[in-house]
């Protein structure tokens, strides 16, 4: 069934710790009016007994907006979905492919795809406390598994439990000999067996995800598959990635240039500097914004140096690294 958020997930940008914050996601907001964001990951343990406000908080403008969660309790993971369906979230996303030494030792993230059965009834109970759509977001098997055999298992398992939507990773995790880092690069991406699997399931919903720098890169992809997920070309390359997104659903996008959304985002960074906020915490993710453009490297220099301590004049300045020169 088509809904406003599946519609999304045509393009999302994947969740990325301490990168999808609420600042970076605001900012990509400006660009792309249509494509799906995800926050960081959040699990659930901390929204139980954290500062929910802190970790749950969202601006409406960043709708339609879907929150990550890490657990393998399935209980905790319930009583976070409930909570964070009522926070307002339009999708909830049990992370089932994160690589790193803390996921691990939580027993959550990609270590999960060892424990399908314990994933089901995670997904089944959060599906039951859920008034919004729960997904998930895998990879393709993990150390010694056989991709081919496990990735289809893992998939008609969530299915049985109820899941209709997931991103795949492209990318067996190593979750023993490669770094969190490493785990993103090194092991070989398999488009094809992604691909295969949205032939073998065409009642799911399914995203593929990894590697992926480009909208025509998308676009490709979306031959075959629902959606696309892109991660770190949508961070680095925001206006590569964003500034023509909303195209893919037949709309205009909102801006012809990054500068006007440099210039757009101007309020917003006054009115967090107004509340006590810092520079740095919102131009720390607009970094990438004018790659390949005149000005860039100025725009990005002045903004690393300045940020930390100074406040919109910085920002000013660094934006007349830009402009300066495309006059």
């Amino acid at each position: 069934m088509k809904t406003p958020v599946t519609d999304a997930a045509i393009l999302s940008v994947a969740p990325m710790m301490d990168w999808t914050d609420r600042h970076c996601r605001v900012f990509h907001r400006l660009m792309s009016r249509r494509a799906l964001l995800y926050t960081e990951m959040v699990t659930a343990p901390a929204i139980l007994h954290g500062d929910r406000p802190r970790l749950l908080d969202h601006d409406a403008c960043e709708h339609p907006l879907a929150l990550q969660l890490g657990g393998s309790d399935p209980l905790e993971l319930a009583q976070a979905t409930r909570i964070a369906a009522a926070w307002g979230y339009d999708e909830i996303n049990l992370n089932v492919g994160c690589p790193s030494d803390r996921v691990q030792s939580g027993c959550f993230g990609a270590v999960l795809m060892k424990t399908p059965d314990l994933v089901a009834d995670c997904v089944a109970r959060m599906i039951d406390a859920s008034r919004v759509e729960v997904t998930v977001k895998c990879r393709i098997g993990v150390d010694d598994q056989v991709p081919e055999d496990v990735l289809p298992a893992f998939l008609d398992t969530m299915r049985a439990a109820g899941i209709r939507r997931i991103a795949i990773h492209a990318r067996k995790a190593w979750l023993q000999g490669l770094s969190p880092k490493e785990n993103r690069d090194i092991p070989p991406l398999d488009y094809p067996l992604v691909h295969r699997m949205k032939r073998q399931f065409p009642d799911l919903h399914l995203s593929v995800n990894g590697g992926i720098a480009s909208l025509d890169a998308a676009r490709e992809h979306l031959r075959v598959m629902d959606g696309v997920m892109v991660g770190r070309a949508a961070y680095h390359q925001p206006w590569d990635i964003l500034g023509g997104a909303d195209r893919l659903w037949g709309d205009t996008p909102p801006f012809d240039h990054p500068e006007q959304v440099a210039q757009a985002m101007r309020p917003y960074i006054a009115a967090h500097l107004a509340a006590g906020g810092r520079l740095h915490q919102i131009t720390r993710h607009m970094l990438g914004l004018f790659h390949g453009m005149p000005g860039a490297r100025g725009w990005k220099r002045t903004l690393s140096e300045g940020a930390s301590k100074g406040g919109i004049e910085v920002y000013d300045a660094a934006l007349r690294q830009v402009t300066q020169l495309a006059a």
